[in-house]
């Protein structure tokens, strides 16, 4: 590592207060490399809990709104290089645009936005600013999914028939929203979550780590987007078909009402040459199924495996690498893109939340119209 790159980046966040889950996974995941110093907060908008919030993390700056930590610390000059945005949906495109206007580069949460239009409108914002923008689609982080995408990028599995990936939990199955929980609430309210429940929430995960392994996007998609909550106002489930651009088929299958499934992601991908099959119940592992020979189990931290896998592993084999640790790879990456002046093929960005976007609404678009196939362009 080189010498520019020991300091540590001045963070902010906005969002992530008390009660927030997605919030104390980012702070998590900016301190595990020890890239970044968390020095300003927008942590709520009510002022008392954006006190205690930033009180109980050591953050010695605070706000109540972020237009104003915007401002002010682009004005410093010990102020922040950094904004991590962990608000829901609504949010975003707005907090991304007022930082990325003061030259403070943007980690945000995924969706993009809670609509195609704010996504467009951010994208056309930001070919004006020079600050970088980094999307955390985590599950892209993890060492084994960076192992999949070379042996695809090798030709190891050859043309490429079938993607099948399916993202299914079950903890909506009651309807925590008219209980009070914080994170059902705003996640089944389109005015804070968007045109889309399931797709948005976990179904944008599994669609983007489809098309990052595979290499690909989709071309046309034909939806059926199911609300099995009463009164749920936002799909909490979906099946989607995917005709892929370069020439694969596929299935997301994308639920939070089967019962039995705690965080079910799994990728599928099958060539004419071989298949891979990767779960994140099961992060260490890649299943490799070459024509004519035995299934192979591939481990993480292991010496045969490639430069992208290896440089995404921090502990020997044997030892679970997962959540919190996919994460940091994404912080530590897009630190080491700041401050080495480098550029990452791997980070998740403006384009890609843009094109994520398009896959969720045109699934909705799909639902709406009785299933039809839509384009995603």
């Amino acid at each position: 590592m080189s010498e520019v790159s020991k300091r540590r980046l001045r963070l902010g966040m906005v969002g992530g207060g008390e009660g927030a889950f997605i919030g104390e996974v980012h702070r998590f995941a900016a301190r595990l490399d020890d890239h970044y110093e968390l020095l300003a907060g927008a942590l709520s908008s009510q002022s008392e809990k954006a006190k205690r919030s930033a009180e109980s993390l050591g953050i010695i700056r605070y706000y109540t709104d972020f237009e104003v930590m915007a401002e002010e610390e682009s004005k410093r000059e010990d102020g922040i290089e950094v904004v991590s945005i962990v608000t829901p949906n609504h949010l975003h495109a707005s907090i991304a645009a007022a930082f990325l206007a003061k030259g403070i580069h943007v980690i945000c949460d995924k969706p993009l936005t809670a609509t195609l239009v704010q996504a467009e409108e951010l994208l056309e914002k930001a070919k004006h600013y020079q600050a970088q923008f980094l999307l955390t689609h985590n599950y892209s982080a993890y060492p084994m999914v960076r192992e999949a995408r070379a042996m695809v990028k090798e030709g190891q599995l050859g043309y490429i028939r079938s993607i099948q990936v399916e993202y299914v939990q079950d903890w909506l199955t009651s309807a925590l929203e008219k209980e009070g929980n914080k994170q059902a609430s705003w996640r089944s309210d389109p005015s804070q979550a968007g045109i889309a429940g399931c797709v948005g929430d976990i179904g944008s995960h599994a669609y983007q780590l489809a098309c990052f392994v595979a290499d690909t996007q989709a071309q046309e998609v034909l939806a059926d987007l199911s609300s099995w909550g009463e009164g749920r106002q936002l799909d909490d489930e979906a099946n989607i078909l995917i005709r892929f651009n370069n020439g694969a088929k596929g299935h997301l299958w994308a639920s939070q009402v089967a019962l039995g499934n705690e965080n079910g992601l799994r990728l599928r991908i099958y060539g004419d040459k071989a298949g891979l099959e990767w779960s994140q119940e099961s992060p260490n592992e890649l299943t490799f199924s070459p024509i004519g020979l035995p299934r192979q189990s591939l481990r993480r931290g292991n010496a045969y495996l490639s430069q992208a896998a290896s440089s995404a592993s921090r502990i020997p084999s044997g030892h679970p690498e997962g959540y919190l640790e996919a994460f940091a790879n994404l912080y530590r990456e897009f630190a080491l893109q700041l401050m080495e002046n480098t550029k990452s093929d791997v980070l998740p960005n403006l384009l890609d939340g843009l094109h994520g976007m398009k896959f969720i609404t045109a699934t909705v678009v799909s639902s709406k119209q009785g299933s039809e196939w839509v384009s995603v362009s």
